[in-house]
């Protein structure tokens, strides 16, 4: 076996300059057929979707269920907080058990029973008889949406090839603001019982989908299954390919770190680099402000006299789902980076003009007292908060809504790859906990001007992070991102 991989790899190596590697890479690509990569991938995707509709869930039903006729159901304000907060607290502990969860029964098993959780959740609040009820749904339907967001983004990177694992990565974050799209649509026509049935369908689905779907070639690998291992590459590239080529490539890199993971790894500059990148990533993410825009967005529609406030949050979500799809179109083309600085110059700039809107507002408010002269005055202000909360929903969409998590599912060696994604999404999920329950009181003490220009100099900050620390992996190996990290030419 040793010396049939070396044989390939003598084969991949003939001309030792970097041109003959890449023209080697590019004969292997050119005999690759990308119909049931892009097949795994939609089945995979189904589980973001889920995730959108958990996240979506909670701004139609609330409403209704601060309002239904049964005092057992009825929410009051700070009910109404905890049933739509509570999700990230099961998300964070889900990512935990994602994390435990690839390393021992694989990506593909792992998203399959992330499906359980997801149907078992919305059940019970379909069949909710009280309020605790309701919460222990939304924990689950959360603890699933924490492994998802976890394994999908691994499956999908260690299946794709570098020439389409930006795209297929990319989609991850695309079905996530999908769902959210679509369950913003489907609550404009369904009460909060039948949304939560319509919820449960796609992780239905995955489930079934993912019966005939592959376990990742990299796993297998890394389990010493190279028979399988070949057939999943066989299944994702078609018959073409010469597979054996691929396979022989992963498991030399393999070969040279080792397979099991051990603490004192933390210590090798191939692991701590990359897991610091992607925790900073992920707390940069939730403090640009992306949850301040959304709890905002309706009280901005309704300052410039946008009157149907639930078609304003289906408008919301097709921006997101218009930018992201861009992004995912773009991001093999443009690269991580530079469309991380875009995103980040665009929130810099929203959120700035953003705190101007909610300083003069207070002014105003403060300088004239006649009810009749304010309400004529403001609506002369409300472009501007439309504008910039367009440019910031459009801005995060493009870069820092999809690229962590795609970075995330790139930068990490095999053996550490579920312990430090779990390490990424319990930041993630921990983080947008503490924004979304300090965020009152950041408004109080900062005022909302001062909170947004808060957030404007995390964004500020954000891209100098991006400019100075973040690799740029578009067009790379697993093999080649992991070595960059290492100091070592890539294999």
């Amino acid at each position: 076996m040793d010396s049939e991989r070396q044989r390939l790899l003598d084969a991949e190596g003939g001309d030792e300059t970097p041109a003959g590697l890449l023209s080697e890479q590019d004969a292997y690509l050119s005999k690759v057929k990308n119909v049931k990569l892009y097949l795994a991938t939609f089945a995979s995707v189904l589980g973001p979707m889920s995730f959108g509709f958990v996240l979506g869930y909670s701004s139609p039903a609330i409403p209704e269920l601060t309002r239904i006729s049964d005092p057992r159901l009825r929410l009051d304000d700070v009910q109404a907080s905890w049933f739509g907060s509570i999700v990230t607290l099961g998300a964070a502990a889900g990512g935990l058990v994602g994390g435990w969860m690839v390393g021992r029964i694989g990506r593909k098993l792992s998203l399959m029973l992330c499906a359980l959780p997801f149907v078992f959740g919305f059940t019970l609040i379909i069949a909710a008889q009280n309020i605790l009820m309701l919460y222990i749904g939304r924990v689950l339907t959360g603890m699933a949406s924490g492994v998802t967001s976890l394994v999908v983004p691994l499956y999908i990177s260690e299946m794709a090839h570098e020439k389409v694992r930006g795209t297929l990565g990319s989609c991850v974050q695309l079905m996530v603001v999908l769902g959210i799209l679509l369950v913003y649509f489907l609550g404009l026509f369904m009460d909060w019982r039948w949304l939560a049935i319509c919820c449960s369908v796609p992780p239905s689905l995955m489930m079934v989908f993912m019966c005939f779907m592959p376990e990742t070639p990299r796993f297998l690998l890394s389990q010493g299954k190279r028979r399988e291992a070949e057939e999943a590459l066989r299944f994702l590239r078609g018959p073409d390919a010469p597979v054996e080529w691929e396979c022989a490539r992963i498991e030399d890199a393999s070969d040279s770190q080792g397979t099991s993971f051990h603490i004192s790894d933390l210590k090798d500059p191939g692991v701590y680099k990359p897991l610091i990148i992607g925790i900073m990533l992920m707390v940069f993410q939730q403090m640009t402000g992306v949850n301040a825009i959304m709890f905002y967005a309706e009280n901005i529609f309704e300052q410039a006299h946008f009157e149907e406030s639930d078609l304003a949050s289906v408008i919301v979500g097709l921006i997101q789902v218009v930018f992201t799809a861009v992004a995912a179109l773009i991001m093999d083309k443009a690269g991580r980076k530079i469309l991380l600085v875009i995103s980040g110059v665009a929130m810099t700039i929203s959120t700035v003009a953003l705190g101007v809107y909610f300083h003069l507002m207070s002014k105003l408010g403060s300088a004239v007292t006649d009810t009749a002269s304010v309400a004529a005055e403001q609506p002369d202000l409300s472009w501007l908060a439309l504008a910039s909360m367009a440019v910031f929903i459009s801005g995060f969409a493009i870069g820092w809504g999809p690229i962590p998590w795609l970075i995330m599912s790139e930068i990490f060696p095999t053996k550490v790859r579920g312990f430090a994604s779990a390490m990424v999404v319990l930041s993630n999920w921990g983080m947008a906990f503490v924004v979304t329950k300090t965020f009152q009181d950041m408004l109080t003490s900062l005022t909302s001007a001062g909170t947004f220009w808060l957030f404007s100099s995390t964004c500020v900050v954000n891209i100098l992070f991006t400019v100075i620390f973040i690799p740029e992996t578009k067009g790379k190996t697993l093999e080649q991102i992991e070595a960059i990290f290492r100091g070592a030419s890539g294999p």
